[in-house]
């Protein structure tokens, strides 16, 4: 950091009696009041200029200064330079001792070398072209905003800063550790052809986090309008920024309601209030200055800003714009960030499931369609058409548009994953309503879940945390879950789960033995009906569903597996069908033989199916005799 120092004499200034007096052979003439503080001075000094100002004053002997800029600090500076005494200015001091030399006109029009000229030098030459002492001049300027602002230091520091930040780190006037620490950054790289890139990788970004939002944000605006930095660059300076000043927020806001509520005087909670204001300030500021672009920045930063905002109460607008930019990077996003707390008073949920289905809404509606081949006809007169350039472009935009979809089907199934995961995690809340959840798994459309084991999971989950839905909710919930796409393991806990609903468990149980009756990966040994049915169903039994997924943690209470587990019991299936017939009225039609109609479907199936289920069932009952 850069110094300069003034004045040759040592310090001669001493406290009497609560006043600051200098050591001299002549006796001071002149007390000058700053804040509180007196100070006995000489009228011969260049501070004459205040007492010939004011004249009347002189009758009682004594100047106020009460709105002096710097306070009694920077007055006895500009005082110690009056008297020749050795001072020492530096990136900490020069702001207010440049306004006190200005409110004092400390100019050359009064005496050559005076002090305001030397300030300016030094701050010129010296303060603008340091990285480190431009950043806490600027920030000193806050004390002193409107001084600051009229003699032009803050805009001054603003703009050396931002003509820095687009220059190569090794070209600009950094401190000994900083220096050292870009020149690690950069040996990191090893190629030397690195040292010729216009910038490193937010290498200026941590230092001016340091900065007040104010500030900050006029700062980021300079660099922005400069146009040489990359938005990416830019999102993960104000991730920097915001992980510094925003780091819990939540648990803040949280603790600042609870004292408001509890608070005694209007004094504590105007002081929560206002703690609440100046996040909401900070959150909006970094909002704005989020660049346009996709990527710019992380979905998981999005997200947190998203959380950030509903927690804060900041506009509507300010949400659904993060909404709707969290929509385009939604296959970036992880299940924790998706788990924004609930803080409606009208709500009783955990979490805020409605601004999810929001985000949802918009994913899907960017590309509806799965992945889509051109038709042959069309290829075949492609390949026939003479090559002219013309044709070259037509080929172009139907490989981009197919690369183009195929990408966003790649979006969709990364996203059903997410999704999945996200249901798993809300369907532990007692009070999540069973539409909600429900509307989420339906936001996923069928051609994005290659496997549904993680709806299934999901399913289960809310089942035990909802024990009292009756069998019409049950029904309604295990609408979402294709048994087509559950594997091995998923069927033999699904046959054997006393909350599903017992045409859920048929279809899992003949679905299963029909893939099990399929050898080697062939259809050749299935009798014709299965063969039509499943047909019918678009199910490949040689291609079964792939393993589990882990992208979720799973409480052990909640997991399941086959180990342990028996095949389903002819008593659990009877047990299961009278308990259905029995309950659910309006799905029990009778036949002329007084048999229910769901009974009368079974027994309906296709004599291979049957045979299956008697050959399983006596199995059964031949094992559990054994047993």
């Amino acid at each position: 950091m850069k110094f300069m120092k003034l004045g040759s004499r040592p310090d001669t200034f001493y406290t009497a009696d609560g006043v600051r007096s200098v050591s001299s052979e002549v006796s001071s003439d002149l007390i000058i009041q700053v804040k509180g503080s007196r100070y006995m001075l000489h009228k011969c000094l260049r501070l004459q200029r205040i007492c010939s100002e004011s004249p009347e004053t002189l009758q009682h002997q004594i100047v106020q200064l009460p709105d002096f800029p710097g306070g009694i600090d920077a007055f006895e500076l500009c005082a110690k330079f009056c008297y020749g005494i050795t001072v020492t200015l530096s990136a900490y001091n020069i702001v207010a001792a440049r306004c006190a030399a200005e409110y004092l006109q400390m100019t050359e029009d009064v005496e050559k070398g005076n002090l305001l000229c030397k300030l300016e030098v030094f701050f010129n030459s010296c303060i603008l072209h340091g990285w480190r002492d431009s950043i806490v001049t600027l920030q000193s300027t806050k004390a002193f905003p409107l001084w600051s602002e009229d003699i032009r230091i803050t805009s001054r520091c603003i703009e050396a800063i931002a003509s820095k930040v687009s220059t190569h780190p090794l070209k600009v006037s950094l401190s000994q550790s900083q220096s050292r620490r870009v020149r690690d950054d950069i040996s990191c790289n090893g190629k030397d052809s690195d040292r010729h890139k216009p910038m490193k990788k937010g290498w200026w970004a941590e230092d001016i986090a340091e900065l007040d939002i104010d500030l900050y944000w006029r700062t980021m605006i300079a660099v922005k309008s400069d146009g040489k930095m990359p938005s990416n660059l830019i999102g993960e300076a104000l991730q920097i920024y915001a992980s510094r000043w925003l780091p819990y927020i939540s648990r803040k806001v949280k603790a600042n309601k609870e004292a408001a509520g509890a608070a005694a005087s209007n004094s504590d909670s105007d002081s929560a209030t206002e703690v609440t204001s100046k996040s909401r300030l900070l959150l909006e500021s970094i909002l704005s200055l989020l660049p346009s672009e996709k990527g710019s920045a992380s979905c998981s930063f999005l997200l947190k800003l998203l959380k950030a905002a509903i927690i804060l109460n900041v506009s509507s607008s300010s949400r659904m714009e993060l909404a709707r930019r969290v929509a385009l990077q939604l296959e970036e996003a992880r299940v924790s960030d998706l788990l924004i707390p609930s803080l409606s008073n009208s709500s009783t949920t955990l979490y805020d499931v409605d601004i999810i289905l929001t985000i949802l809404e918009q994913f899907m509606s960017q590309r509806q369609s799965p992945p889509t081949s051109p038709p042959r006809s069309k290829l075949v007169s492609e390949r026939r058409r003479r090559r002219s350039r013309s044709a070259e472009n037509i080929d172009f935009k139907l490989q981009e548009s197919r690369r183009s979809s195929s990408a966003s089907h790649s979006s969709k199934l990364k996203v059903a994953k997410v999704v999945d995961g996200y249901l798993q995690e809300i369907a532990r809340d007692k009070n999540l309503p069973l539409s909600k959840f429900i509307a989420v798994a339906e936001t996923i459309p069928s051609f994005s879940r290659l496997v549904h084991d993680d709806v299934y999971r999901a399913i289960d989950i809310y089942l035990k945390a909802h024990p009292d839905l009756n069998k019409s909710e049950r029904k309604k919930l295990c609408h979402v879950l294709d048994c087509k796409k559950l594997s091995v393991e998923a069927c033999m806990h699904a046959a054997q789960n006393e909350k599903l609903p017992l045409r859920v468990v048929v279809q899992v149980l003949f679905f299963e033995q029909a893939r099990a009756a399929t050898t080697g990966g062939k259809l050749t040994n299935l009798p014709g009906n299965i063969k039509a049915l499943l047909a019918a169903h678009n199910i490949d039994p040689s291609k079964p569903p792939g393993p589990l997924s882990t992208a979720t943690s799973i409480p052990a209470d909640d997991q399941w597996s086959i180990s342990g587990l028996k095949s389903p019991r002819l008593s659990t299936l009877r047990m299961k069908l009278a308990e259905d017939d029995g309950l659910d009225e309006n799905d029990i039609n009778t036949d002329v033989t007084g048999r229910p109609s769901k009974f009368k479907g079974f027994c309906a199936l296709p004599a291979g199916p049957k045979k299956m289920f008697s050959k399983l069932m006596s199995n059964n009952r031949n094992g559990s005799e054994k047993s």
